[in-house]
């Protein structure tokens, strides 16, 4: 098989709703007494990783960075992934949130294992970004992870070329970024149910798309967000808002919902990760 871009760098952002197999949080969340199948769930997605990265190499890719990016971001297990990958674990200390490690060094950016934004229909597991927050908007679209990651990407000038998630992430993807190459792993009936694909079909499926994206990759642009960007987010509960709310240039526009703008999209959204993570504590206030 003739590798086509021989030298080329490769970003791997890695969430875990999205994955093989997995339709509930009690098999996904973290490891506890709650997610009961955790351990099934991180071998799913370490399987789905490790196609995507047969796929890249056998493009040409000779160095592929993965990013841990679901909670803790503990979740891969690293004496598993294929030999010769690079893998930035745990959490508290980046920058720039799900995609934390990309720069203009990398050719390509893929998203494994994501999953549809808040209020997506026929989404396992919807949700935007992280727990408590009902809904989010980037200059007034509703926007998800994918729409985040993808403008993260673009910061840097690196084109987002592969997005595996449930066909609901995969429609998502499409109607922003029509160039990316999809896969998709799995159907949803509902958020917790659905038609799950067998790990023979979705490795298989997923090195090909990794293939076929990086060879792609020159027909795909950067998914840039240029100029000032407004960033709104309601939350589940007032609390969770009670913090973030006293921040400068933050705006509280009810007891549930906070907007800033900033001159970049880069910078709202490291305040948004600011703004996240004072949620959580403010979810924690009453306890």
């Amino acid at each position: 098989m003739i590798a086509y871009n021989v030298g080329m760098k490769v970003f791997i952002s890695v969430d875990i709703e999205g994955a093989t197999g997995i339709v509930s949080f009690s098999q996904c969340g973290r490891p506890s007494s709650d997610h009961y199948d955790y351990a099934f769930a991180r071998r799913m997605l370490t399987h789905d990783v490790n196609a995507a990265i047969l796929g890249f190499r056998a493009a040409g890719a000779t160095e592929i960075v993965v990013k841990d990016a679901h909670a803790t971001c503990k979740n891969l297990l690293i004496d598993e992934l294929e030999p010769g990958t690079q893998l930035i674990s745990g959490y508290g200390a980046g920058k720039d949130g799900m995609m934390d490690g990309i720069d203009s060094s990398y050719d390509a950016a893929a998203l494994v294992g994501y999953h549809g934004m808040a209020g997506a229909k026929h989404s396992f597991m919807e949700h935007a970004l992280i727990g408590g927050l009902h809904r989010f908007w980037v200059n007034g679209i509703p926007a998800g992870e994918i729409l985040v990651s993808a403008a993260a990407a673009g910061d840097y000038g690196v084109p987002l070329v592969l997005v595996t998630s449930d066909l609901s992430g995969v429609q998502e993807t499409e109607s922003i970024l029509p160039s990316t190459v999809t896969y998709s792993t799995k159907e949803a009936y509902g958020r917790y149910m659905g038609l799950v694909k067998h790990p023979s079909e979705t490795g298989a499926g997923i090195e090909t798309a990794a293939q076929e994206a990086l060879n792609a990759r020159d027909h795909i642009t950067p998914y840039v967000l240029s100029g000032p960007t407004t960033m709104r987010a309601e939350f589940r509960t007032v609390e969770e808002a009670d913090l973030a709310g006293q921040m400068d240039d933050v705006e509280r526009l009810d007891g549930y919902t906070l907007e800033w703008t900033r001159p970049t999209f880069q910078r709202a959204h490291r305040s948004a990760i600011v703004i996240f993570n004072l949620s959580v504590r403010g979810r924690q206030s009453g306890t």
